[in-house]
This record gives structure tokens, sequence and C-alpha cells, in this order.
């Protein structure tokens, strides 16, 4: 009995390294000193210069740490400005390990996020200069959470946009309630952001005309949604349906197209636009 019980041990913390040890992390190069972190499926944006490093998004510790010990791959500065695109906590924990870094969130941000005070808070738009760098941050507006900040990065041109769009990916599963046409006007506001790469915070780099066609999908997704349910269609005839064939060749297209798709049922449903 207690030797099965130390096999039962074994077996258990086996189990728990190998889920440490399955981490992917790599640092990706987008740009010229821009940088994409990727921790398996969040991605954080690194900027290296002379005077520093700026990082936004610090996704978890662990993801921090990794990055910690790793930095001096691409820089021997540390890590002084840390950026939130927005507060949703499976991109913003663990920016306590950059302990001393300038810390900056939207103003509608939480006091704090993951026990961590901004020091800086920005309202529709905010420039931060360093090391021959300027960074140009951005609301996007209510939709995909309240606080949502796009970066573009000078003289790189590279956006880094969180959430509301990734090049060629599917949106997450149902969205998460949110309301989604106040989405789609964060799309719009991303448009409206004069850059050349796309470097999102999930998914592949892309370039800036992909923020149109992914507004294209949704615009598609409501469509479609909106004309069955008005037809007195159920969701499950809707996901059985409306298949959004131009769209099979993007991300997670046969994992979350159905989840999509009720997502927005439940949207439009909720918010009395649909019959």
């Amino acid at each position: 009995m207690f030797a099965r019980i130390l096999v039962s041990l074994f077996l258990v913390a086996a189990g728990t390294a190998a889920i440490a040890q399955d981490a992917q992390r790599e640092l990706i190069p987008v740009k010229g000193d821009v940088y994409l972190f990727r921790n398996n499926f969040h991605q954080s944006l690194i900027v290296a210069t002379p005077e520093g490093t700026v990082r936004v998004d610090p996704i978890n510790a662990e993801a921090s740490a990794w990055l910690t010990e790793n930095l001096g791959q691409i820089t021997d500065q540390p890590v002084t400005h840390l950026i939130y695109s927005h507060s949703h906590l499976d991109h913003a924990s663990g920016g306590s390990v950059h302990d001393g870094a300038q810390v900056i969130a939207h103003e509608n941000a939480p006091d704090a996020i993951d026990g961590v005070s901004p020091d800086v808070r920005v309202g529709d738009s905010h420039t931060l200069e360093l090391g021959g760098k300027t960074l140009e941050l951005t609301y996007l507006g209510p939709g995909h959470g309240v606080d949502m900040l796009a970066v573009v990065v000078r003289p790189e041109n590279v956006g880094f946009i969180v959430d509301v769009a990734a090049p060629r990916r599917m949106p997450f599963r149902t969205m998460r309630g949110a309301n989604l046409d106040h989405w789609m006007e964060q799309i719009k506001a991303a448009m409206a952001l004069d850059f050349e790469i796309f470097a999102p915070g999930h998914g592949p780099i892309g370039v800036h005309g992909d923020l149109a066609d992914h507004l294209g999908y949704f615009e598609a997704l409501r469509a479609g949604v909106l004309e069955g349910l008005n037809a007195g269609k159920s969701v499950e005839e809707l996901q059985a349906e409306l298949t959004l064939d131009a769209y099979k060749d993007w991300g997670q297209y046969g994992a979350w197209r159905a989840q999509n798709i009720q997502g927005m049922a439940s949207y439009l449903t909720s918010a009395g636009i649909a019959n």
C-alpha cells in the first residue's frame, strides 16, 4: 500500500514537472528592435532600447521570470517600462516580477492589476519616448474590456493589438459575453492607426490589412446569425448551416466557429437586436 502511494506521488510530481517543462516560450523577431515573446498561446511585445526595455503585457509570473532570465538574448537592458494592453488576467498577471519598472495602464483599469498598481494612467492617447523609440498608445474604446490600449512602435511601424483582432484567426470561443457591436468599433479604431506590421496578442504576425479581414468576419458572422434568428432558427440550426466557408482556413475555425455563432446569437438576443 505504502509503495503504491509513493508511486502515485511520483507520477503526480512527474506530471507536474512535465506540465511546467511543456510551456513553449521563445523570443520572435518582428522588425528592428521589436520582438514578440511567445508563452504558449499568449504573446507579449518587447521593445529593446539602449535606455531600457519596454514590455507590453506580463502574461503571468512564470512567463515574466523566464523572460527576465532570457532577455539577454536580445538586450542587456532590463524591463524599465511595463504597459498593460488591458487588465484581463490571462494577459495581465505576474507584473510584480518587473519590480521597479514604470507601470502604464488606461485610466479605466482597476486600482491594482494582479497586485500591481499603475504608476501612469492614460486617456485616449499617450506617447512614450525611450532610447530612440516612440511608442504611441491609443485607447480603442469599450468592447473586449473597457481599458484596451493599442501600441504602435516607431520607427519600426509595428502595431501590437491584443484580443480585439488577430491575423487569420477566429475570435476566442463565445467572446465572453462582450458587446460585439462595440467590439467591432474597437477593430475600426485599430484600423485607423498608422502602422505596417500587425503583431498580435495571439496567433501569427500579420499586416495592417488583416484588421479589415477580421472586421469582415465579424460582419459576416453578425449578418448570418441575425438573419437566421429573425427567421426563427435555433442556435443549433445556425451552427449546422452557417459554415462561413470564406474563413475555413483561419486558425481555430474547426474549434471555435460554432462557439462564435453561439456567442453572437447570445449577444443579439440579449441586446434585443434579434426578434
